[in-house]
């Protein structure tokens, strides 16, 4: 399985609870803590900045859209394939990520972009959110694609740092604009930064 998501829960998996696994941990990276949190369907969830207080909102919030209450689990097979491969990528060594993705916290036009994005935007390449509105069919949706941008539940795995505006600005970026630098100076878009 890969990135595009050709592996997804649909969204049945919401709200099922019983008998559904969700594990998570914390990695430290290049950008702060991540929070990982994974199903027996894949990566179900990154988090961005994983402080104790965003920690504590964030698994309340992964609990309350799954319907069971996610576990802490740092050394969990679910979780292992998904923190070497982003070590791997904040180390240089790797571009692409190969993971099954559940897809179950997010649907419809959302889902369909960040599939597009996460299949057809590669390491060290951008595009628009005009560009990537027009891929999906929706020309002249790219509002829109921000608000999938804002709501991927997937971010660095499902890459929406490589989305910026057609005038060549950056753009937003839910983890922050530091982030999203930081992210794009990883991948040779633009220069590493000074301090």
């Amino acid at each position: 399985m890969n990135a595009t998501g050709q592996k997804s829960t649909g969204n049945g998996a919401a709200g099922e609870g019983a008998g559904l696994t969700v594990v998570w941990a914390v990695v430290g990276t290049d950008i702060g803590p991540l929070l990982l949190a994974a199903t027996d369907a894949g990566l179900v969830n990154v988090v961005f900045h994983a402080s104790p207080a965003v920690r504590a909102t964030a698994v309340e919030r992964l609990g309350s859209r799954l319907g069971t209450e996610p576990v802490e689990v740092p050394d969990s097979p679910l979780l292992a394939e998904p923190i070497r491969q982003l070590k791997a990528y904040f180390a240089g060594e790797r571009r692409d990520f190969e993971l099954p993705l559940d897809w179950s916290l997010i649907s419809g036009f959302n889902r369909q972009v960040l599939r597009e994005l996460a299949s057809g935007v590669p390491f060290g390449a951008v595009v628009g959110y005009g560009d990537l509105a027009g891929r999906v069919g929706q020309p002249g949706a790219a509002q829109a694609v921000g608000v999938a941008m804002g709501a991927n539940p997937l971010p660095v795995v499902v890459p929406c740092h490589r989305v910026v505006e057609s005038d060549g600005g950056i753009g937003g970026f839910g983890g922050g604009l530091e982030t999203k630098r930081q992210l794009l100076a990883l991948e040779g878009v633009l220069p590493q930064p000074l301090f």
